[in-house]
């Protein structure tokens, strides 16, 4: 795949034997271009910070000349003793800082602005924009928000506005030209009832967001069905927004239950979807009727509860009845539970939509148990683990047995990690473990430490 898209790189560091290396940065630069590697052409070894200063300047207005797209600069201390010196932290070096410019901003019209409903019911509102080139891209859209952002900006359909990437990513809208204005322009009234359904929409009091309060919105539904077929979720694959899109449409599904009574048939009367497709489709729901108890509960998309508090809930209770059962005040007992959390949960199993739903998975074979946590200590309690390279399993398979033993699974290596499991082809993880000490062990290692009781 890398080889067909028209890639290019620049080298910035060079690792050779102590007695190899230049004495400075920009000397290292110097040596990876004689051995003919491409080299950022315009780095450059500056004396003071007043030269420091001119140079950022310069390219402040000039980086939009440059062949790609860049936010800002790096700047490093140019000695590699000084850099030595200065070491790291687990996450970034010392002797080197990021500098970012701001945002570019560009002008455009606010052609119409829309409202659109998420798998919970939030209402936000989108400024449908005349297209424009910003950091790379071109932006037709920006979000809105809320309600109050909305009051906030003053926006109405017709402004000339400035739009920016929040982070060089989100577009956003910065503010209104409000003196560029001729009085064409249409005040946005924000609905009182969903612009998917017409039920009508509420605002709990201290909460910015406005919700559909119709458990039953088309709107919601289709974000609801492809949260529930999230890869962390129930990860069913090929059940993508054109699938989900159908089922709503051609009314085959109206909850997450509808999924594990669907046929092959009934699949291949859809539009773009074949034998094969609507059989691999079939698998994959088949598949996630033996889904681990947290992933069924995260992909419930029961208000505040995440991946990691869906797992905290499962290892507690042990079943989803006992989960819904359970009083507020046994739910907070649950590590990352507090109040509100709890009311959520608690207010969710209450709804008669969700306990049907929770029949029909029951009653389509879907796990909805699993081997309750057992008290006392675990083999890897206290214990931190980086796992890197090419494994056996997936990682998410082997982050879970982890967890389930009590050992935490982290992203970095530091001098705080207990483990590095590393498989084949390990890279950079394995080189810095072998730097600060960190004991290096294999899958079979691991299995071994699983399995002490």
């Amino acid at each position: 795949m890398a080889a067909k898209r028209p890639l290019s790189v620049f080298i910035y560091w060079l690792r050779a034997a102590e007695n190899r290396m230049p004495d400075s940065h920009s000397g290292c630069l110097d040596m990876i271009r004689e051995m003919g590697l491409p080299v950022e052409p315009h780095a450059e070894a500056l004396r003071d910070v007043d030269a420091l200063v001119a140079h950022l300047e310069k390219w402040e207005s000039r980086r939009s000349e440059l062949d790609y797209e860049t936010d800002g600069m790096v700047i490093k201390v140019n000695s590699m003793a000084h850099q030595k010196a200065l070491g790291g932290t687990s996450r970034h070096p010392r002797f080197a800082i990021a500098f970012k410019y701001p945002p570019e901003q560009k002008e455009t019209v606010v052609v119409s602005i829309e409202v659109q409903v998420g798998r919970t019911g939030k209402l936000t509102p989108v400024a449908n924009l005349e297209p424009v080139r910003l950091s790379g891209t071109i932006v037709k859209r920006a979000t809105l928000h809320n309600r109050d952002e909305v009051e906030r900006l003053d926006i109405r359909e017709g402004d000339r506005a400035l739009v920016r990437k929040a982070g060089e990513i989100i577009p956003q809208i910065v503010a209104v030209v409000k003196e560029k204005r001729d009085g064409s322009e249409k005040p946005f009234a924000f609905p009182e009832q969903c612009p998917v359904c017409g039920s009508e929409t509420s605002r709990q009091e201290g909460e910015v967001d406005v919700r559909c309060v119709n458990p039953f919105c088309e709107a919601q539904l289709r974000e609801r069905l492809a949260h529930f077929c999230s890869r962390q979720a129930m990860d069913i694959e090929n059940a993508g927004p054109s699938l989900i899109n159908q089922l709503v449409d051609k009314g085959l599904v109206h909850d997450f239950g509808d999924l594990y009574a669907l046929t092959r048939e009934k699949l291949e009367s859809l539009d773009r979807m074949a034998e094969k497709s609507a059989a691999n489709v079939i698998e994959a729901i088949d598949r996630s009727r033996k889904a681990p108890l947290d992933r069924l509960i995260f992909g419930l998309g029961i208000p505040m509860v995440g991946t990691r508090t869906a797992k905290q809930l499962a290892d507690e209770f042990g079943s989803l009845d006992a989960i819904a059962s359970a009083d507020a005040e046994r739910l907070t007992q649950v590590t990352d539970v507090g109040p509100r959390v709890a009311a959520s949960v608690k207010e969710y199993f209450q709804r008669d939509a969700a306990k049907n739903v929770v029949e029909k998975l029951r009653a389509a074979g879907v796990n909805m148990t699993q081997e309750r946590r057992a008290d006392g200590p675990r083999p890897l309690d206290g214990l931190s683990f980086v796992i890197t390279g090419a494994l056996s399993r997936p990682r998410d398979e082997i982050k879970r047995d982890i967890e389930n033993a009590g050992g935490k699974v982290v992203s970095s290596v530091s001098k705080n990690t207990s483990f590095l499991v590393c498989g084949e082809d390990a890279g950079s993880k394995l080189e810095k473990a072998n730097k600060l000490g960190v004991p290096v062990i294999d899958e079979a290692a691991l299995a071994r430490m699983l399995s002490q009781s």
